[in-house]
């Protein structure tokens, strides 16, 4: 447990290569005969993290890491890759949160596949740190729904709590309301 602790701080944070300031004053590495056992811990569990993060990638985001020498650059540089810029992510959340406001089922469009289209979105927004309750989730879908599910709706929103309804149990309701009245 300490050393899962300890590498997370090292991925995080980083671990330098021991060194030392030689005769002259310089900062150079030190032998490894020179290094302290704590010295020694923090290099054997970055080599682990670097060992870890490279089984657990793809071979396409291990070519974007490989010539990385520490497990914090290859996390920088995957959080970089994905993450983008803080001026990218802010782009990228205004960008999701106006297709969340703006959200609405299409004629042609299915439970399902309405369903499916909003998780995209709810799981975007997940990652980039924008979470929503159950209940505004359900509010959400339930303002989205088109004039053929109106009625369903409604019923819903009368007859339930919307605090106390959860985001799957009106997916199914209104699947057991397409299977029922729409097909």
């Amino acid at each position: 447990m300490a050393a899962t602790i300890l590498t997370e701080k090292i991925t995080l944070n980083g671990t330098d290569v021991p060194t030392k300031q030689n005769s002259d004053g310089e900062v150079v590495a030190k032998e490894d005969s020179e290094w302290t056992d704590e010295e020694k811990k923090k290099v054997e569990l970055n080599a682990k993290a670097i060992n870890l993060m490279h089984y657990a990638i793809s071979f396409e985001e291990f070519r974007k890491v490989s010539r990385c020498k520490t497990a914090k650059e290859i996390w920088d540089k995957l959080r970089l890759t994905h993450e983008g810029t803080k001026q990218m992510r802010e782009t990228r959340i205004g960008m999701l949160m106006k297709e969340y406001e703006i959200f609405s089922m299409k004629e042609e469009e299915s439970i399902d596949q309405i369903f499916e289209r909003f998780r995209i979105i709810i799981n975007n927004l997940d990652t980039m740190g924008r979470n929503y309750s159950e209940e505004t989730l359900v509010r959400k879908i339930l303002r989205s729904l088109t004039k053929k599910c109106k009625v369903k709706s409604t019923a819903i929103s009368e007859r339930n709590d919307l605090i106390k309804i959860t985001y799957d149990e009106l997916r199914g309701k209104l699947l057991a309301y397409e299977t029922t009245h729409m097909s």
